[in-house]
């Protein structure tokens, strides 16, 4: 099995305590139905920092800044897209970048 490396961008945030149970339990419920495919479940993040090849640094992610991230196996990337088709994020407005680990 791949490893892959799922980068979530974007996605609207919960504003109620019921928007977050609701949320939560979307996550609670994809990351469950995966079992052993889970290698880390991941978190969201905080705004990013880039440090450019010139030294530079710039803030805020970004055009498309990273929300949160999370490990999974799959057997191809065919197996991974339909995994990250699944997740809560788009269901928010958000993506799902996805990248085979390579082992070194």
């Amino acid at each position: 099995m791949a490893k892959y490396l799922f980068v979530y961008h974007g996605g609207k945030h919960p504003e109620t305590e019921a928007e977050v149970a609701a949320v939560m339990d979307a996550w609670g419920s994809w990351l469950g139905g995966m079992g052993a495919a889970v290698i880390d479940g991941g978190n969201p993040v905080g705004k990013s920092t880039t440090v450019n090849a010139d030294g530079s640094v710039t803030d805020n992610g970004g055009a498309n800044p990273a929300s949160g991230y999370g490990m999974f196996e799959a057997s191809d990337k065919d197996d991974a897209v339909a995994k990250a088709r699944a997740c809560p994020i788009l269901e928010a407005g958000g993506s799902v970048e996805l990248a085979e680990i390579i082992d070194m």
